[in-house]
């Protein structure tokens, strides 16, 4: 919904989600196309004990989760995370979201581009570009 000063409101359900594997999802709520802005932010659930294919994205990414628990698996290192964690990853940083535990990890992510950001997704080895809509922070 617009307003006079330019803020915008955009209710979760509003916004189509994006299926991943397992019964995960993620949506991209702020987008510059969707309200103007130069950045994007989203939210992601992913189910219990669920991995998202290793992924490189062109900007940094930030997050929050907000619930569960879990880790980034890099090319080298594995970083847990839980509820209450802020996240930095690097742009060009390879990384999976992993859901470790028994309930949902939900995480807010964002990212310095106008939508979800060109992204390289590597499967078995290989490496493709993919830019856009399949999101995965």
């Amino acid at each position: 919904m617009g307003r006079l000063s330019g803020v915008r409101v955009v209710p979760l359900e509003d916004v189509p989600p994006i299926d991943l594997p397992g019964g995960s999802w993620s949506r991209v709520l702020l987008t510059g196309e969707r309200v103007g802005s130069t950045t994007a932010l989203g939210f992601s659930s992913f189910a219990a004990a669920t991995s998202t294919a290793m992924l490189s994205h062109a900007t940094e990414e930030l997050a929050y989760v907000l619930s569960g628990k879990g880790e980034l698996r890099l090319d080298d290192e594995v970083v847990p995370y839980e509820a209450g964690s802020a996240l930095f990853i690097p742009a060009g940083v390879w990384h999976a979201v992993a859901n470790t535990g028994s309930d949902p990890v939900t995480m807010v992510f964002a990212f310095p581009h106008p939508d979800y950001p060109p992204t390289e997704r590597r499967s078995a080895g290989a490496s493709s570009s993919a830019a856009g809509s399949d999101s995965e922070p």
